[in-house]
Formats: C-alpha cells, sequence, structure tokens
C-alpha cells in the first residue's frame, strides 16, 4: 500500500484535520447513524439479499460482506474498505450500491490477522493504543497482498450466480485502499473496467512501486475524488494522475471536493461531508453505469 513513513504521515495528517473538523462539520462516531444516512435511491433495483462469507486465498481465509438484487445476474463490484476496516457503515454502503443493480462483495482486507470488526467501535486515532493497533494492521498489507486479494476475490464473484460474468466489473476503495483499487485494476485489466478512489492515501509517491506508474497496464476507467486537505497536503499529485490517464489514453475524473477533510466519505467518519459525499457517490453510479454495460 505506502511504506511506514508515508502512511504515519498521513494518519497525523488526518489527526490534525480531525481535530479541525470538529469544529466546522461536527462529530460522527464510527458505527453510529449509518443506515439513516442512506437513503434508498431512487429506481433502484429493489429488493437485495446479504450474506456474510468466508473466501479462500492463498494467504488464508477472507471474511467479507456480500450483497446483490435479489432477481438476475449483474456486474459485480469489489468494495475495500478504509484502515477501520469491514463495519456497519461499509456494509450498508454496499447495500445501496446493490440497490442500484450491482452484486457488490465488501471485504476485511485485514483478514490474515484478524476476522472483522478489527477496530473497535467508536475507535478513536487519537487514542495511542487504538492508533498503534490500526497502524499494526495496515503496515501487515503490501502492495502484493492487494494483487493476492484481488485475484481472489475477482474469482470468488466470478463463481456466482448473481454476478454477470459478461460484464466488467468495478472496484473503489477509501483512504488506504484506493491505490488497492489500482492494483487491481493493473493486474486484472481484462476483468476490471471501472475503479474509484474516495480519498484515497498513496496514490503517488517516490517509490518503484507507486500506484500511478501502474496505469499503462490498466484498461479501466477511472474516478479520483480527492480530498482538498489532501490536495494542499499533496497538490502535484492530482495533475500526475492526470498526466498517467491522459498518456494512456483512459478516461479519469479527478477532482478535489472543497471544503473536504480526509476521510469524508464513510458515513460514520467523524469528518463525514454530506453534500459532497453524495456528490462523489452519484459520480462513481456514473462512472459504473458507462463502464460496466
Amino acid at each position: 500500500m505506502c511504506d511506514d513513513d508515508s502512511l504515519e504521515d498521513m494518519i497525523q495528517y488526518q489527526l490534525r484535520s480531525a481535530r479541525l473538523s470538529r469544529r466546522q462539520f461536527g462529530a460522527l462516531s464510527l458505527g453510529a447513524g449509518a443506515s439513516s444516512l442512506l437513503p434508498p435511491l431512487a429506481g433502484a433495483a429493489g429488493e437485495v439479499q446479504e450474506s456474510e462469507v468466508d473466501i479462500k486465498t492463498p494467504d488464508g481465509t477472507a471474511d467479507a460482506h456480500f450483497v446483490h438484487p435479489s432477481r438476475g445476474a449483474h456486474p459485480a463490484v469489489l468494495m475495500w474498505p478504509d484502515i477501520y476496516g469491514l463495519r456497519p457503515a461499509f456494509r450498508q454502503m454496499g447495500k445501496r450500491l446493490a440497490e442500484s443493480g450491482y452484486a457488490v462483495l465488501v471485504v476485511n482486507p485485514f483478514y490474515r490477522t484478524k476476522r472483522a470488526p478489527t477496530a473497535p467501535e467508536h475507535a478513536d486515532f487519537e487514542d495511542p493504543a487504538t492508533r498503534a493497533a490500526l497502524m499494526a494492521l495496515a503496515g501487515s498489507l503490501t502492495a502484493q497482498t492487494a494483487v493476492t486479494d484481488a485475484k481472489a476475490f475477482v474469482a470468488w464473484l466470478d463463481g456466482q450466480p448473481s454476478v454477470d460474468r459478461r460484464r466488467k466489473m468495478g472496484t473503489c476503495g477509501y483512504c488506504m485502499s484506493g491505490p488497492f483499487t489500482m492494483r487491481a485494476a493493473a493486474a486484472l485489466p481484462d476483468r476490471i473496467g471501472a475503479g474509484a478512489s474516495f480519498h484515497g492515501g498513496s496514490l503517488v509517491t517516490d517509490t518503484p512501486d507507486s500506484p500511478h506508474l501502474l496505469v499503462p497496464k490498466m484498461k479501466a476507467r477511472y474516478l479520483f475524488a480527492i480530498a482538498e486537505s489532501d490536495d494542499q497536503r499533496q497538490p502535484e499529485a492530482k495533475n500526475v494522475l492526470r498526466e498517467a490517464f491522459a498518456t494512456a489514453k483512459l478516461p479519469a475524473e479527478i477532482e478535489v471536493y472543497a471544503g473536504t477533510i480526509h476521510g469524508w466519505c464513510p458515513t460514520d467518519s467523524r469528518v463525514y461531508n454530506h453534500d459532497q459525499a453524495e456528490k462523489a457517490w452519484s459520480r462513481m453510479l456514473a462512472l459504473f453505469k458507462a463502464a460496466l454495460a
């Protein structure tokens, strides 16, 4: 995903942003209020089926949440959570996406260490013990584990009767998992047709395995919804991404969302920005509708 120093920098920046955000936006605790903040969408697919599933990978057994429309076969979406892991807010986000007509797998990327939940309820980054535990989990993942997992999860999805294998698959990620979507798209270019990164961290680095260097291997259209605070910290990243996708002749919507702080999309985030999160969600739906046809 990213080296220890860049991950630590990102988290320390999030801590400072979170302190500021409580004055600007108020506070929402992890795991609280997720359902009420996600109203059904007009024209949604309707009834869905949800289940907790176990998926065999080369490194063990991954636990995940699978949700899909009750009838028919649909394009699949692989959803990666942020550092807080698989939890009620992401299950609800997966359900909402399924109601728009997708078969959605929301995974626990930390399964090698611990089954979900992998963070305590109402987890607080400013608590040293909590931060250390989350950092240890994030540090257990690498660029290679992202690829290994993506291949296993995509293969599992393609074995489900609710997944239309004739249609391309999408993937979306938040914070630390924004790069995971890019590694998946590069490793499985003939299967991944669209990717979305929301306030993704370490998308552009100076290391040989930087995610932006993988763009030539992709065939996916992309959405990058960038937090304003992240853009202030690394203003050149958006231009590097634009150049990489333009050179590869791949469509990419790359936008800095005004007034947002790193972590602003999940509904249980303490820096959740409802209006901008809804805008980003709508752009993801537009991307998937166009790219996964």
